[in-house]
């Protein structure tokens, strides 16, 4: 038995975990992209509980950045960053519900060098930025161009070789009446760049419209703990993903399980409030569905509960607070 079959998707949804109807969403069927979440577009797919969608991603930069030699701040047109596939259209998702989305598959696709990493002027972790405003001048430009597979990795250079561990840097619902840059992460999800959005996981995500309307896309090959300088190694890929649907079991924050631990998680800046939010939501789950008392919650994750560090250049940064399922009991 896969783990899967044991998470609260296969307990409370809709579909009890099980696959559905298989999709493919591939570029000439997503036609635009979207760099919005929100309840404006019209879906580019309709599916019932259990679908399986294998969708087409493009890197972040929707594959403009070709050569290293190319200069990423007369190439990219901000905001329009981290196109996203979708929306995905869940028959009988209704606000209060939850969206469940097991993460089956991440696979490169297109020609080499398919990863992609820059360092573009203001934007990074030890730069000053436009909301981090300095009189330092920006570092130079630079971008990387590296070869991904997922048998051998992502080759760094001639010494370095990275383990490919791919991950969905911004996956989400819509808001109910916003419309939100997809560089962006909150309640709704986003970009959290959070590396636990991985394959075998399962992220639970707030539904705020009829429909729910998943957007997914900017899936990263490899990334270290606050995707430092703002660039993960970006790439194309076929990922794909099982959608199932929790009636019921309204959440204000993204959640995710895996075989091992629950997590919530939370955005914000300053970084304390995100992770404030994370631990906060991750009490009150532990409270509502595992039987602890609020206060001897807080005390025990106090002793064993563990952050993770998605990203700290977003205009908001996402952590994650888990505690392990052997605790839980």
């Amino acid at each position: 038995m896969a783990w899967p079959d044991t998470s609260i998707m296969a307990q409370k949804g809709v579909a009890r975990g099980r696959a559905g109807a298989a999709y493919s969403l591939t570029e000439a069927a997503q036609g635009k992209y979207h760099y919005v979440y929100g309840p404006y577009a019209a879906p580019v797919l309709t599916v019932d509980p259990g679908a399986v969608i294998a969708c087409e991603t493009h890197d972040a930069f929707e594959g403009r950045i070709r050569h290293e030699t190319d200069s990423p701040s007369a190439i990219l047109r901000f905001p329009y960053l981290n196109p996203q596939n979708g929306p995905i259209f869940v028959n009988g998702a209704a606000k209060g519900d939850t969206l469940a989305v097991l993460i089956r598959a991440i696979r490169p696709r297109g020609p080499q060098p398919a990863g992609t990493t820059v360092i573009m002027p203001e934007f990074g972790g030890l730069v000053g930025t436009g909301a981090t405003a300095l009189l330092n001048p920006p570092l130079p430009e630079r971008v990387k161009k590296l070869h991904v597979t997922a048998e051998h990795g992502t080759v760094w250079n001639d010494r370095i070789t990275l383990p490919y561990r791919p991950f969905i840097g911004t996956i989400g619902t819509s808001p109910e009446i916003e419309a939100i840059s997809s560089l962006q992460p909150d309640t709704h999800g986003g970009n959290m760049d959070l590396p636990d959005v991985a394959p075998d996981a399962v992220i639970y995500l707030p539904v705020q419209t009829e429909g729910a309307l998943l957007y997914l896309g900017d899936c990263h090959a490899a990334q270290g703990d606050g995707e430092l300088c703002g660039v993960a190694i970006e790439h194309p890929t076929v990922t794909t993903v099982q959608v199932d649907l929790i009636k019921g079991w309204p959440i204000r924050w993204p959640r995710l399980e895996t075989a091992d631990a629950i997590m919530t998680i939370g955005s914000a800046r300053p970084m304390e409030d995100a992770a404030r939010i994370a631990y906060r939501e991750l009490v009150r789950w532990m409270v509502a569905d595992f039987g602890f008392e609020e206060i001897d919650a807080y005390m025990l994750l106090t002793q064993c509960g563990r952050v993770r560090l998605g990203n700290m250049v977003d205009p908001k940064y996402t952590l994650g607070a888990s505690v392990a399922k052997t605790i839980l009991g």
